[in-house]
């Protein structure tokens, strides 16, 4: 955590739940601890939130708080600054919209690979053998726990 020292942070709040999610643990307890004159640091802006919406509710929250924003990697991430606030905006949607494409394109593949004939999800656990065999016994009238184990 020495990038973090270096910034001069008094408290670190980590977790490895994707920025795309909105219920994050560590987020809550961090926006709760800010009051005036603090500062939330992120590693990058995308930590902190992928959607615009998120993104300017979150910096809502911080400077409600009093707060500011900043992040290490985006050093024009900057909530004190007019330009700063305009340039997250902006950046926020566009993290949105690769976002969408990214799942535009994985639906995409999805739809082609179900076409080819590929089939998703796990494995079956029985072969088409084992299967036949077990609804056999089943409509024979056999437990589907079996004689030897205990009810």
């Amino acid at each position: 955590m020495a990038v973090f020292d270096s910034a001069g942070c008094e408290r670190v709040f980590s977790e490895k739940i994707s920025g795309a999610k909105t219920d994050r643990a560590a987020l809550v307890r961090a926006l709760k601890a800010l009051g005036p004159r603090d500062t939330l640091i992120v590693t990058r802006r995308d930590r902190l939130a992928r959607s615009t919406r998120d993104l300017l509710n979150v910096l809502a929250q911080i400077g409600e708080a009093g707060a500011t924003f900043r992040s290490l990697a985006d050093t024009w991430a900057d909530t004190t600054t007019p330009h700063g606030k305009l340039i997250l905006t902006v950046l926020g949607g566009l993290a949105e919209y690769e976002r969408s494409l990214i799942i535009a394109r994985t639906d995409e593949g999805r739809r082609r690979a179900r076409a080819n004939g590929v089939k998703f999800g796990r494995k079956p656990v029985l072969t088409p053998y084992q299967r036949r065999e077990a609804l056999a016994r089943r409509e024979a009238g056999e437990s589907s726990r079996g004689q030897d184990r205990p009810a």
